[in-house]
């Protein structure tokens, strides 16, 4: 049976992977970053269930690290594809680590000793990582990666490392892979809540995004799980949530619901109340959209926590006494008030991954409007794009929650599967 490249390895492209490999599949897994995992690695817990995000993930991720037919391509990307369904040709281009990677064996010594600490990507920049570095501690693979771009080479990690696992010189390499499919899960990037000035992010540091949150929440990220203002370190006596941020906004060319942002804003307020109860959450919002599976009840859990939601949207966010001011019209109740939060939380929405428009052209394939893949049909054929053979899914296509990346990663795979199949 031929093999399946998978372009994109979060929770989608882990999914689809591990279900074309349960089928004696090859299975070659593309990723841009240094480990496995995507977006959802980043996450506190997820929604409706409160469930640990990465005790989900991490047990997939070293299920594809021990699967002798998936194959792990880290630091990698797709430069070019060439051929037709049955007969693909891609081009891989694995980008320099400056790490043996068959010597590392991840135990952090030169991460303790390197002196260069830098803005960290992972944390979403509430916190800092060293010049070499692991994305986080359940990275997969387990090594670590170095940055040449702020590294001052003062040799400590050459000495600390008694593997000599280290390079001081790297090239990147390419490699040929024949597949029979190619299934794109690109999975999205977070709106750039710049773009909104009227909420004044990055003026203010006590304006944040939701994703900044999420890392501020974990217990494994910068601040132990505690939430602080970042202008002084204290904690907030209350904290506000600004909904659609990037989300069903057509002055910005983003007119689309972003799916999730009313579900984690109530998740992310409810973690807030189980661990500092007296603490003033509100929610501003146009519309709450709960509509998966015991999303309503969730909402109603919400309301009976005392979470207060308000239906209207801030015209700003501005500098106030000790805290922000934020000035919105109730648009049930018709009254202007004035909040004075001590935190306030956007809540951005999804965008295209920054990289589908050449992925798109190197497959031969549309994008849609807003700039996701288009598949051939949005209710039957969902994963089916206009070339055979390459199939997409997850928030490659559309935003989408966890459960439904996961059920489209299956029929993508499944899609795959039958193909490599003829092609065997």
């Amino acid at each position: 049976m031929a093999d399946v490249v998978i372009i994109g390895a979060g929770v989608t492209g882990i999914q689809a992977a591990l279900d074309l490999a349960g089928h004696g599949i090859d299975v070659h897994l593309i990723e841009r970053e240094p480990s496995i995992g995507g977006h959802m690695a980043q996450l506190d817990k997820t929604f409706p269930t409160n469930d640990c995000s990465m005790c989900i993930l991490s047990p997939k991720m070293m299920d594809v690290s021990r699967n002798p037919h998936i194959h792990i391509h880290t630091c990698s990307e797709v430069t070019a594809v060439e051929g037709e369904a049955g007969r693909f040709r891609v081009t891989v281009k694995k980008n320099p680590r400056y790490i043996d990677e068959e010597k590392c064996n991840g135990c952090g010594d030169c991460v303790l000793i390197c002196p260069v600490e830098v803005y960290n990507r992972f944390d979403a920049g509430i916190g800092v990582r060293k010049a070499i570095y692991k994305p986080h501690s359940q990275a997969v693979p387990d090594i670590v990666i170095k940055d040449p771009e702020h590294c001052i080479e003062c040799g400590l990690c050459y000495d600390i490392c008694d593997r000599e696992a280290i390079l001081k010189e790297d090239t990147g390499k390419e490699i040929l892979i024949e597949a029979s499919s190619i299934i794109i899960t690109t999975g999205y990037r977070v709106f750039d809540a710049g773009n909104k000035d009227q909420f004044s992010y990055l003026l203010f540091p006590d304006v944040i995004t939701s994703l900044e949150f999420e890392r501020m929440m974990n217990a494994s990220g910068p601040t132990g799980g505690q939430i602080q203002r970042l202008s002084d370190g204290k904690t907030p006596e209350s904290v506000v949530f600004v909904q659609c941020v990037g989300s069903r906004d057509a002055s910005i060319g983003r007119p689309y619901c972003s799916c999730v942002c009313c579900m984690y804003a109530i998740k992310n307020a409810l973690l807030i109340r189980e661990k500092y109860p007296d603490m003033d959450i509100t929610i501003l919002y146009m519309d709450i959209r709960a509509y998966g599976k015991g999303y309503e009840e969730y909402y109603e859990r919400a309301i009976n926590a005392g979470i207060r939601f308000i239906r209207g949207m801030p015209a700003e966010v501005i500098d106030g006494d000790d805290s922000l001011a934020i000035r919105v019209e109730n648009t049930e109740t018709g009254e202007v008030e004035l909040l004075t939060p001590g935190l306030v939380i956007l809540s951005v929405g999804m965008e295209p991954a920054f990289d589908s428009e050449k992925i798109a052209e190197m497959c031969e394939i549309p994008l849609e409007e807003a700039g996701f893949f288009s598949s051939t049909d949005d209710k039957v054929d969902t994963v089916a794009t206009i070339k055979p053979g390459i199939y997409v899914a997850g928030t490659a296509i559309s935003p989408k929650d966890i459960p439904d990346c996961v059920a489209q990663a299956g029929a993508a795979a499944m899609r795959a599967f039958i193909d490599s199949e003829r092609e065997g």
